[in-house]
């Protein structure tokens, strides 16, 4: 068996004494994963880096089998985004979420999402707002979608302000009056065109995270990826 097509690098690991397996997302068939042979070399190691996009033709006898790679470089990435942290931090994050996904199941949506990411130019505070709205499509990708089109307690679809963290609904002002203590903020940028500030973002990491750790990383024993809060931290700084 044999196909051919353009993917996103999202994570390498090491196979025996030469060989690497890398994880590719690839339009049409999700995160597939294959073996490269020799993928240590160096003459690899430029193109063998997550953020990267490549030409990919997988092989395998039957379709089930794990298959080898032959790849070829259409977009560089990894330079660049070494050379700006915030980014870097972003591309981390991005690629960490992808490989949540369950291997050979088309997600194009967020390869489309991940790869506007990468390429995004723009504020350290835009790249958050992106990151974050990332995270929200990704919970509805994985089967955990926010209901944030209504008022839980009263139907209306205006002044959503809250959501409940425990059924992941949205909530309006004047019903979320007597338990804010109890809800998560609902920027207004996750659901509309407004412009997102420093403390929206922050808010859309909280009430991404919330459903994340609920759904995801505590239902599998997973640690979320270990520049995330260093990341919020940054795309969420007050600017003066």
């Amino acid at each position: 068996m044999q196909w051919d097509g353009e993917g996103l690098i999202v994570g390498v690991r090491r196979h025996g004494e030469s060989s690497v397996i890398a994880e590719v997302m690839v339009e049409g068939r999700g995160r597939h994963l294959g073996l490269i042979r020799g993928g240590r070399s160096s003459k690899l190691a430029a193109t063998l880096q997550p953020g990267n996009s490549v030409q990919v033709s997988w092989r395998a006898r039957l379709e089930e089998h794990l298959g080898t790679f032959t790849l070829e470089l259409l977009e560089a990435r990894a330079a660049g985004l070494i050379a700006d942290q915030v980014k870097l931090y972003a591309s981390q994050i991005v690629c960490e979420h992808l490989r949540l996904l369950p291997e050979r199941d088309p997600h194009d949506r967020l390869l489309g999402l991940a790869i506007r990411i990468l390429d995004q130019a723009g504020s350290v505070l835009e790249l958050g707002a992106s990151v974050a709205r990332f995270e929200l499509i990704l919970l509805d990708e994985l089967g955990f979608g926010l209901d944030l089109s209504s008022c839980a307690a009263t139907g209306t679809n205006r002044d959503l302000t809250h959501v409940s963290p425990k059924s992941g609904r949205a909530v309006s002002r004047t019903a979320a009056e007597p338990y804010l203590s109890r809800l998560l903020r609902l920027p207004q940028f996750l659901i509309s065109s407004a412009d997102p500030t420093p403390e929206d973002v922050g808010n859309a990491f909280a009430l991404t995270g919330h459903f994340l750790d609920m759904h995801v990383w505590l239902a599998r024993q997973l640690e979320p990826p270990a520049i995330r809060e260093t990341f919020i931290e940054l795309v969420s700084k007050p600017t003066d």
